[in-house]
């Protein structure tokens, strides 16, 4: 078996708490533009806003309105389905993103 020894072992964390005490020092870079909450927000508003638009539609076309077109109430309703779809699967992606970062060892 190899023997510590302490001398040289305690110079190496000398070492590494001088590297991390070198990395703290730097200041995260200010981003400019939205933040990830603000740009999640307003997808999240545009996907209930096109399953209103979408039901407000199917409603007027179930009512009897005139003018409201078979084609345009299929196609609202498939973009609010797609772009429903579409956020479900970045909210999967997060939770698993989140997952990953909680399981990893500190």
């Amino acid at each position: 078996m190899n023997e510590i020894n302490s001398a040289n072992l305690l110079s190496k964390i000398r070492e590494l708490n001088a590297q991390l005490d070198g990395m703290g020092s730097a200041a995260p870079a200010e981003v400019d533009g939205p933040n990830f909450s603000s740009l999640l927000s307003k997808s999240l508003n545009a996907v209930n806003d096109a399953q209103q638009t979408a039901g407000a539609q199917a409603a007027a076309y179930e009512a009897g309105d005139p003018g409201a077109d078979l084609t345009q109430v299929m196609i609202s309703l498939q973009k609010a389905s797609l772009s429903f779809q579409a956020m479900t699967e970045v909210r999967n992606k997060l939770v698993n993103a989140y997952q990953e970062v909680m399981n990893m060892p500190v």
